[in-house]
């Protein structure tokens, strides 16, 4: 399907639609084509558990008590000593 960014502006339904019956909308821009939006193939969210960065500072031990770390740094600088 192509659409023009008018009307994927005005009748967004349209291109939901045809997202959900598996077809791919190409996207103009004054007759130029500018963009492909190719649906999802039952693609599941990412489990961020399983990211690389997930615990990266579960060994610090200022951070046991988040309340007072949060505490400390707002505390401000007249208070901080």
């Amino acid at each position: 399907m192509k659409a023009s960014i008018l009307v994927l502006r005005r009748n967004m339904s349209s291109i939901i639609r045809a997202l959900d019956q598996n077809e791919s909308i190409t996207l103009t821009y004054r007759g130029h084509e500018k963009a492909t939006i190719v649906p999802t193939k039952g693609k599941s969210a990412v489990d961020l558990r399983t990211h690389s960065a997930f615990g990266i500072w579960s060994d610090r031990d200022d951070l046991a008590d988040v309340g007072a770390h949060v505490r400390k740094i707002r505390k401000g600088r007249k208070n901080a000593l």
